[in-house]
């Protein structure tokens, strides 16, 4: 008979039902060291739609679709999701530029903190965050990738070593949470309704109590999609919560924004 397997050396305990628990603490922890090590501790998170196509892409995908339409190879929503994709991607544009400028300005001060770009890890505005961020020579940007059928790896754009996989959404979204000094919220999907909705509870309730500039990018989105007018009118939300952040389409505003609010904060 052989020596008996260590509990913390059974792949087939750690992966039951019953060791969840210490999964869970494994993604608090591990990440926690890694950015000790990397000495990561501010980051600047970006949430959006892994759906939004560069420009180019999306212009392609339309003349295709416009094309299989006149062929009729497809049908009127295709086209019209087609459409929206192209109006979209001025969104992935916007979100490497935005990322790009953060990141020139964070590297460009000596002797302070680093502003990581923070993102999902996964493509189209995630993608756009990180690959603003490589723009910059020596730029690093960090991947909050999440296990997921429909979704590879991280992006090829998120530094090797601030690439990490979740699990847990609620472990995943502590992470984006606990470093960031600001968030900009682009148009997205159910997921990243999800996130910006539990960051202004959060900042609501005072749960964070830290200065925390938030963003949300692209008016005619996010006042299409989201009333918030009407849950002042409705009487669930206060008049001042509208204050909690900025509406704009302006990249420039959006980054003039982030830095006087991130610096006074200091």
């Amino acid at each position: 008979m052989g020596r008996t397997k260590k509990a913390y050396k059974n792949l087939e305990f750690l992966n039951s039902p019953q060791a969840r628990t210490i999964r869970i603490v494994c993604e608090y922890e591990e990440p926690r060291v890694r950015f000790r090590q990397q000495g990561v501790d501010s980051t600047i998170v970006l949430f959006g739609s892994a759906r939004t196509l560069p420009q180019e892409v999306a212009a392609a995908a339309l003349e295709k679709a416009k094309a299989d339409f006149a062929s009729g190879d497809c049908d009127q929503d295709d086209l019209r999701q087609a459409e929206g994709r192209m109006k979209a991607s001025r969104y992935y544009e916007d979100a490497r530029e935005l990322a790009k400028q953060m990141t020139t300005w964070s590297m460009s001060r000596e002797g302070v903190s680093d502003y990581l770009i923070c993102t999902g890890g996964g493509p189209g505005i995630m993608e756009a965050g990180n690959r603003g961020a490589a723009d910059v020579e020596g730029g690093r940007s960090v991947g909050l990738g999440i296990s997921l059928p429909f979704e590879e790896d991280v992006n090829q754009y998120v530094t090797d070593e601030l690439a990490f996989e979740f699990h847990y959404f609620f472990t995943r979204k502590l992470w984006f949470m606990y470093l960031a000094k600001a968030m900009v919220v682009f148009p997205g999907g159910f997921g990243t309704l999800d996130e910006l909705m539990e960051l202004l509870t959060l900042v609501q309730t005072q749960k964070i109590t830290k200065p925390l500039p938030i963003v949300l990018f692209g008016k005619e989105y996010w006042q299409s999609v989201v009333n918030f007018q009407a849950m002042v009118d409705w009487g669930t939300i206060s008049k001042k919560d509208l204050d909690l952040f900025l509406f704009t389409d302006d990249v420039d505003e959006a980054v003039q924004y982030l830095i006087q609010r991130i610096t006074a904060a200091e």
